[in-house]
């Protein structure tokens, strides 16, 4: 945008330039047609003796009659080019507002102007890309806030109705009074999860990542992670296969790493087939530490592969079953990764998902030799 901002500065100043040297011009060639007019008439003149007090009173006044007529004659070509620019100035604020007030024609500008009207048509179709872009994540934001909305009401009725029912029955026989006590419980934990849900949203929206780097022991972080998922994993039947090296160690910010790794695995789980292994593997590649998370599940279409990683995307699937969050999760990690200079990227294809995480290790080497 900034290289396009100096183009277009450079393009203005070469029309005030063309306009400049066409009035200088002008400007010449009006007084040499004045010369030549004045004494044209004073020829003609000298052949009317009629007229000999007319050429008498021009002789008399010819500097005051030349000063008049070049000044007229000036000030006409200065108007006239003087326009010009406003002319052109008013063209470009005219095309500005349309683009404003979202207006679907093209931009149209004079042919001195032929380069701001392809950057302004440029401009144009960002802007209507962003507010198209704007207006889908509004819109999934909404429905997501909807099923969110829907999914809280669900878990509450259960629990509403399940302690309706132990407080009219206190005679209960104990194991059926334990059997809705655990019903009650497990709705309750997912009422818990749909509200930090809700809390999640907010925080995303308001809180800006700022980093804390330090050096990381990779390796021990990534087994503390498996281990703190060992509930949730066995509840699906999965278990994690770890690969890496024992000493592998990376500088960046311990808890949003560990927050990143954290929602890969944790969306690797809630998607994976049951009682399949999940691979979680890292290495040094050049200058960069490469962390990956595989599982076998099913296949995620291209076009939402695609969308993964954006703001309160979910797959549809996700809108029908528990295993759906926010849709932050992914979109979370992501900017935490770009954060510290990596990149991340996802491939699902034979029932196998894959999620690529790269990290650069210059960090760390620097901070060590420093």
């Amino acid at each position: 945008m900034r290289n396009n901002f100096f183009e277009q500065e450079k393009q203005l100043k070469s029309i005030y330039r063309h306009l400049l040297v066409q009035m200088v011009i002008m400007t010449i060639l009006y007084a040499v047609v004045s010369v030549a007019t004045y004494i044209l008439l004073v020829n003609i003149l000298e052949q009317f003796t009629d007229l000999s007090y007319l050429l008498n009173w021009i002789e008399v006044h010819r500097v005051s009659c030349a000063f008049v007529y070049i000044t007229i004659g000036y000030v006409v070509i200065l108007l006239h080019y003087w326009k010009k620019p406003f002319g052109y100035l008013n063209d470009i604020l005219t095309a500005t507002t349309n683009i404003y007030h979202h207006e679907e024609k093209m931009v149209t500008l004079p042919t001195p102007l032929k380069t701001v009207e392809v950057y302004l048509n440029e401009l144009r179709s960002t802007i209507e890309r962003n507010g198209l872009a704007a207006q889908k994540a509004e819109q999934r934001k909404y429905d997501l806030i909807s099923y969110l909305a829907h999914d809280l009401k669900t878990p509450l009725t259960s629990i509403v109705g399940y302690l309706s029912l132990l407080d009219d029955a206190p005679d209960l026989p104990l194991e059926q009074r334990a059997k809705y006590v655990h019903i009650t419980f497990e709705k309750a934990q997912r009422l818990e999860k749909l509200i930090n849900e809700f809390f999640d949203i907010t925080r995303y929206n308001l809180q800006q990542i700022e980093l804390e780097k330090e050096k990381i022991d990779l390796y021990y972080m990534l087994v503390q992670m498996t281990d703190e998922f060992y509930p949730l994993l066995s509840a699906h039947g999965n278990t994690v296969k770890l690969s890496a090296d024992e000493e592998l160690a990376i500088y960046g910010d311990p808890i949003k790493l560990a927050r990143v790794f954290n929602n890969i695995l944790k969306n690797a789980i809630s998607y994976s087939y049951p009682d399949t292994e999940i691979i979680v593997s890292a290495k040094v590649e050049q200058d960069n530490i490469v962390i990956i998370f595989k599982n076998r599940g099913k296949t995620i279409p291209t076009q939402e592969i695609n969308a993964l990683f954006e703001k309160f995307f979910r797959l549809d699937e996700a809108r029908t079953s528990n295993t759906g969050g926010a849709g932050l999760g992914l979109a979370i990690a992501k900017d935490i990764v770009i954060l510290h200079d990596g990149s991340i990227k996802a491939e699902s294809q034979n029932d196998i998902t894959t999620f690529v995480i790269r990290l650069p290790n210059s960090d760390y080497k620097t901070s060590i030799s420093s």
